[in-house]
């Protein structure tokens, strides 16, 4: 039977996991609401309200997903990791407590404006209570990756007695790795919310939405995404040379390197073997991952040996790197392609929008394999360099938390299958709604504005 230890590793990752899917769409799509809110009030086009309203309903399901699943999370840290907040809490709790005060808040007030205030406010009102809902989620990331990034490369604290109390904050937020890691996470949100957008938009059209504003927002999110892409190569190699620098047994993990070496080969594709400390079936790029950590052919790489007590299991690190890069790499060819035949043909062929159904939550298996390349990569240490994972698990039972899990994992498989299959009745039912409607709010943006006998009119179908 599992150990307490693996089975709380392998709950928190489960935990993790489902929560990333939601944040990851809403940072980004909250913008991209914000996009088109802007640009109905600049057009007087009903078609960008149309869009707007569309992607409102999706992003209120998306986020309340979010506020749930991430609920647990904060349990876990009493529940299963105690040694985590006696150890570190000093710095943990106040950076969690600021995205509650600041991010959450936030969102939660204003969020509600945006969902029913659209006919009871002025258009200027609604659109900022649209701009503050998307700066509360991008607040939510920064205090997020703040404290994850802390975690990753810690500093501005000291020891006393084996507990860490904060020497200045703006270190500790402003850690090595931390703009790196923002910037990586926003971008990678960005990726996944265009792909998202684009997908179900491509849905639309494929079941024979005629409307313009499916077509609006399919475009919005290809040209995001192939905006996007290209930005995230240069940041991901920027994020690969501070690993490098401060965490160089994980990019050894990552590029399967096992002994120092110079003019380290890049692997396309091997298998570790985590015992016979070496590769299977290499197919590799002689010299290549040196020139990219070291910008030198033969630059050193230090291996796995460098590192015999202190270094992450090298095959999920090395497989999630390169299901992160082979995504990304095929998210550019489907963006850019997808951005040439629109330019080409003004609409998409059906082949194409079958693709970008596909791509629907492509973002998401990047983002999910991303993630694991940084958590996996930073074991054994739960804080590098400051506390030990095995150091800071409960101590009750296996089997409680082999229950838990099982609960948990349940719930997920079923939570995930509503949501998917909420979106495509969501999708459905737009198929079938009006291009534009007689309550459709005009040049001013809200019912509020409009002339007095269309507002009676308003009210009075309303009452029927």
């Amino acid at each position: 039977m599992l150990d307490t230890l693996i089975l709380s590793r392998i709950q928190f990752a489960a935990n993790i996991s489902f929560h990333i899917l939601f944040p990851t769409i809403t940072i980004a799509l909250a913008w991209i609401i914000v996009f088109f809110k802007l640009r109905y009030d600049q057009t007087d086009n009903p078609v960008w309200m149309r869009a707007y309203r569309f992607w409102v309903k999706i992003f209120a399901l998306t986020f309340a997903l979010g506020v749930v699943s991430g609920i647990t999370m904060s349990f876990q840290f009493g529940t299963n990791w105690p040694g985590y907040m006696a150890r570190v809490g000093n710095i943990a709790g106040p950076l969690l407590g600021y995205e509650v005060l600041t991010a959450f808040f936030l969102e939660a007030t204003f969020l509600g404006i945006m969902l029913f205030g659209i006919k009871r406010v002025p258009s200027k009102v609604h659109t900022f209570s649209a701009f503050v809902v998307a700066v509360g989620t991008t607040l939510s990331a920064f205090w997020i990756i703040a404290l994850n990034s802390w975690m990753q490369t810690p500093s501005g604290f000291e020891l006393r007695d084996g507990v860490a109390y904060p020497e200045s904050w703006l270190a500790i937020i402003f850690n090595a790795s931390f703009p790196y890691r923002l910037t990586h996470m926003l971008l990678a949100s960005g990726l996944t919310a265009a792909f998202f957008v684009a997908g179900i938009s491509a849905y639309r059209i494929l079941k024979g939405d005629p409307k313009r504003a499916p077509r609006l927002a399919l475009k919005t999110g290809l040209i995001l995404a192939a905006v996007f892409i290209p930005i995230q190569i240069f940041v991901g190699d920027l994020h690969g040379l501070n690993t490098f620098k401060y965490q160089p047994q994980k990019v050894a993990a990552m590029e399967g390197v096992w002994e120092t070496e110079r003019g380290a080969p890049l692997l396309l594709f091997a298998i570790p073997d985590g015992e016979a400390k070496t590769n299977h079936y290499e197919i590799a790029i002689p010299k290549m991952a040196s020139l990219i950590l070291t910008h030198d052919l033969n630059g050193e790489v230090k291996g796995i040996e460098e590192f015999p007590d202190d270094h992450p299991p090298v095959a999920p690190v090395f497989f999630a790197f390169r299901i992160m890069v082979g995504m990304g790499l095929l998210m550019l060819a489907v963006a850019w392609g997808g951005c040439y035949l629109l330019w080409r043909r003004k609409e998409l062929p059906r082949w194409a929008l079958k693709t970008l159904v596909a791509m629907t939550f492509a973002g998401w298996v990047a983002t999910l394999a991303g993630w694991y390349v940084t958590e996996i990569g930073r074991q054994p240490w739960l804080v590098t360099g400051v506390l030990r994972t095995a150091d800071a698990v409960t101590q009750i039972p296996p089997s409680h938390v082999g229950f838990s899990l099982t609960l948990y994992l349940v719930v997920y498989v079923v939570l995930l299958y509503a949501y998917i299959h909420t979106l495509k009745v969501m999708a459905l039912k737009s198929v079938k709604v009006e291009e534009f409607e007689t309550e459709e709010p005009l040049a001013g943006g809200s019912l509020t504005n409009l002339p007095e006998s269309t507002q009676k009119q308003s009210k009075g179908e309303s009452h029927e």
